[in-house]
């Protein structure tokens, strides 16, 4: 290696050290690694790392460089991907798998497995995969590939394999970072998650907040929990809600908590003039989640399966948002009058058979859309009777 090349892995190696300021996920570090590579003057075709996570549908990501594209690609894997031949049979899953070291030239006679034939045809000639052991016992991986005819030099090898010292704590990190915030989305919502990992984690942090909230209820729940097995009741409560939660998240609102066979969720307002806008997302929101419904009543149908449906309720208010519980057990909601009505309301849907009723507030800022008068009840625990109200069809 040149004198530049030396310096410039030294300088990298005490950046890892450091702990890589400045980079914040797995690809800023790989792109910074690769950036240091370029400027030593090492020839470098190609760096991927691989990352397991912990989360509910994602098994994994890599981090992929390529010289030719001059970027780190990001790339999910899901949990299918964990037992498949593809990946146990190759390179990386033999690195997870027993933590050592893999390195082939690709130039040779030996035979090669389908990933080596892939990098072959595109010119490479030398790969290394180097284990990143965590302190938990788990190992993820980089992998480093050159078109260089002649392959690593040992001296290149042996800098690979220090760099990847301090890069296996800084991976670990930021992968444990990756997994708090996976796992605070899935069980408090998006934005409670970021706000308990800002520090928001105190008993009482809560503010007021201008939202539409959502409350919906499966039909037929206790009927349906005695005459049947308690794991097919669960797995008809997440064919209702995979009907919904999508729906939600793509129209920006946050679900909040699962309530037996219910559903919170709410679409925050930031300013009084963006009222119609976000009533109008949530309306989307039941649109889609419905229709969801009727597509999974089609396939139960021709199972022979009664079918499946819940009432939602819409309302327009300020909620108490934040932490509320014990002093060691703390829940991230809301609660509040306003969300009292909306699960009043909801209460409604199964009388009047509606499955979507609104409240006065958020039918009179649903200018967008028209809404018909059903007319006014008295609720438990609602003063007065309020007037409630159903979308129409434009």
């Amino acid at each position: 290696m040149t004198p530049t090349a030396r310096t410039e892995l030294r300088r990298l190696f005490d950046w890892l050290v450091d702990g890589a300021p400045g980079a914040c996920t797995p690809d800023q570090v790989v792109g910074r690694i690769a950036e240091s590579f370029d400027a030593g003057g090492l020839d470098i075709d190609r760096i991927a790392a691989f990352v397991r996570t912990l989360h509910p549908h994602i098994m994994g990501s890599s981090y992929v460089w390529q010289r030719e594209t001059g970027r780190v690609d990001v790339t999910e894997a899901p949990y299918a991907v964990l037992n498949s031949e593809m990946y146990l049979g190759s390179p990386v899953g033999r690195v997870h798998l027993d933590g050592k070291e893999y390195r082939k030239r690709l130039d040779g006679d030996e035979p090669l497995g389908a990933t080596e034939l892939s990098f072959r045809a595109r010119g490479l000639t030398d790969y290394l995969i180097v284990p990143l052991p965590f302190t938990d016992g788990q190992v993820q991986a980089i992998a480093f590939a050159t078109r260089v005819a002649s392959g690593f030099t040992e001296e290149l090898l042996d800098a690979l394999r220090d760099l990847t010292r301090p890069l296996a704590r800084i991976v670990e990190i930021q992968a444990l970072r990756h997994t708090a915030t996976n796992l605070l989305s899935a069980y408090v919502g998006r934005d409670a998650g970021e706000r308990i990992l800002r520090g928001n984690v105190q008993r009482g942090d809560t503010e007021s907040v201008r939202c539409v909230v959502w409350v919906s209820d499966l039909r037929g729940f206790t009927t349906l929990s005695t005459r049947s097995e308690p794991i097919d009741v669960i797995r008809l409560l997440n064919q209702v809600f995979d009907c919904q939660v999508p729906a939600v998240d793509r129209n920006g609102g946050q679900v909040l908590k699962f309530m037996g066979d219910g559903m919170l969720a709410i679409f925050p307002i930031e300013s009084a003039d963006a009222e119609s806008g976000v009533c109008r997302a949530a309306l989307c929101a039941a649109t889609e989640a419905f229709a969801a419904l009727d597509a999974v009543n089609k396939v139960r149908v021709t199972e022979g399966s009664a079918e499946l449906s819940f009432g939602l309720a819409l309302h327009l208010g300020d909620v108490a948002y934040g932490n509320i519980g014990g002093a060691t057990r703390l829940d991230f909601t809301c609660i509040g009058p306003a969300v009292n009505l909306a699960s009043r309301i909801e209460g409604l849907t199964g009388r009047l058979a509606k499955r979507v009723l609104l409240s006065e507030a958020f039918a009179t800022a649903a200018t967008f859309s028209p809404t018909a008068l059903i007319g006014s009840f008295e609720l438990k625990g609602v003063d007065g009777a309020p007037r409630i109200y159903e979308p129409q069809a434009e």
